[in-house]
């Protein structure tokens, strides 16, 4: 068995697939955004979520919440909590080399 580990953190000697999950977004003008899911973490008890645009470099960070299947996405509007949220996104993904910058 190698010695070498993945690189995704988990620990595990195992492949993973290089396709990430992807999830469209509507915005405010009507047109959509395919991004790639990074990955849901927990701030201070709330869920957040990492996106990436699929034709960006500009990691794209929201509230997150599922309710009943249903995934909804909310603007981060505080400056403390957003920088508290995206420091955290760093910690936890500084090893990755496509997260560029946090919007």
């Amino acid at each position: 068995m190698s010695e070498e580990k993945c690189g995704c953190g988990c620990g595990h000697d195992h492949e993973h697939e290089e396709e990430m999950e992807t999830m469209t977004l509507t915005l405010d003008d009507d047109t959509e955004l395919e991004c790639g899911i990074i990955g849901v973490f927990e701030v201070d008890g709330k869920e957040y979520i990492a996106l990436l645009p699929v034709e960006d470099e500009t990691v794209l960070i929201y509230e997150y919440t599922e309710k009943d299947g249903n995934i909804e996405l909310g603007l981060i509007e505080d400056d403390d909590v957003f920088e508290k949220v995206s420091d955290t996104f760093y910690d936890l993904w500084e090893d990755e080399d496509e997260v560029i910058d946090c919007e």
